[in-house]
């Protein structure tokens, strides 16, 4: 195998293939490597983790076919350090692959490939949707944050995903706040409904080229197809809550404020939050304000008042303010609304004007 393609465009193969390698000690030592083929498709690099796979086309010149398996981590590190224009040529010899870029030359010992894992791909082709990959990008990075970090409970550390109406719904929820996003599609025929792992879908947004992909499912796997390659992710298998029962149907105050004063006065209040990273939000109708509170046995105390528009009952709830901060990235709306069900009740957050968005926060024992 003899190939040659530039540099900048090897360096961000390197780098997007690589987060799908197995980043731990695996049993398979190829889990830990960038297959690297040539062919008659041309120049490909493929990784999996047996929870992901990637297969990506690269452009450059061969004038020998073959294939090799390079440790990801060494390719990373190599390829981090390629700088200006040019091209590096990579020449495979036995077990040995020479990489060569100006006058710097590395040899590097490759791994056995034979037992690289087949990317799989979903079995039911009539589950697919076309849109563009920079939205889903967008819908994913902004969802994962809200899904649990912890595996025990499988369907709360995943994203769902339900295409319905021609509407994609993406919801995540950590069981204490809860996030969904609605996107409307051009195709409206195919329905479904499955759960991604988040963590996947964090690698697979930064992977995701901006122009159109297609998206398939079936029910073990998802697959993200665009002219440069194709994405696989495992799906999880569990069911995922009925979280539109706890989303409360009535409420007793609504506060309307805009979204730079809620940012301003939050992030000055959380400064004198406790170690249970508290913050009390207080609604008066009868004044039209909104008060933030929060108070640090250790450093002082802070409020901060704004003008709102106000309508119900006055009420007083706390909330971690980390879970008050993220709705910000959810929505781009220049006002937020804030609605309460009353004393332990979630808290509802909306962008107005945006119908896309729907935040739940828990509150915390006051």
């Amino acid at each position: 195998m003899n190939i040659s393609i530039e540099k900048r465009k090897f360096s961000e193969a390197v780098y997007i293939v690589a987060r799908f390698a197995e980043r731990k000690s695996a049993t398979l030592p190829v889990l830990g490597s960038i297959l690297i083929l040539v062919g008659d498709e041309g120049i490909k690099m493929r990784a999996t983790n047996l929870e992901t796979g990637i297969d990506l086309k690269i452009e450059g010149a061969c004038t020998a076919k073959g294939a090799v398996a390079i440790p990801a981590a060494i390719l990373q590190q190599i390829a981090s350090s390629l700088a200006g224009e040019g091209k590096i040529t990579l020449d495979h010899t036995g077990d040995i692959v020479t990489l060569t870029s100006g006058t710097g030359k590395s040899s590097v010992r490759t791994v056995p490939y034979d037992d690289f894992p087949s990317i799989p791909f979903p079995e039911n082709p009539k589950n697919r949707i076309i849109l563009p990959g920079a939205l889903l990008k967008n819908l994913f990075q902004t969802i994962a944050s809200c899904a649990s970090t912890s595996t025990i409970r499988p369907e709360l550390a995943s994203i769902y995903l339900s295409i319905e109406g021609g509407v994609l719904t993406a919801v995540a929820t950590d069981s204490f706040r809860l996030a969904e996003k609605k996107v409307p599609l051009s195709n409206k025929g195919t329905q479904g409904k499955f759960l991604i792992p988040a963590k996947n879908a964090l690698d697979i947004a930064q992977a995701l080229p901006d122009d159109e992909i297609i998206l398939s499912f079936d029910e073990h796997q998802c697959a993200f197809v665009s002219t440069i390659g194709m994405i696989v992710s495992r799906l999880t298998n569990a069911v995922y809550p009925d979280y539109r029962q706890i989303i409360p149907k009535e409420s007793v105050v609504e506060a309307v404020v805009l979204r730079k004063d809620f940012e301003m006065a939050l992030k000055r209040t959380t400064i004198f939050a406790d170690s249970f990273q508290k913050v009390r939000l207080s609604f008066d109708p009868k004044k039209n304000t909104f008060s933030f509170f929060a108070r640090n046995s250790d450093i002082g105390e802070s409020s901060e008042t704004l003008a709102a528009r106000i309508t119900g009952s006055p009420l007083e709830l706390s909330f971690n303010h980390r879970y008050l901060s993220a709705a910000l990235s959810l929505t781009a709306a220049e006002s937020l609304s804030l609605t309460a069900a009353g004393i332990g009740r979630p808290l509802l957050m909306k962008g107005v004007g945006d119908t896309s968005l729907l935040y739940l926060i828990s509150p915390m024992n006051q």
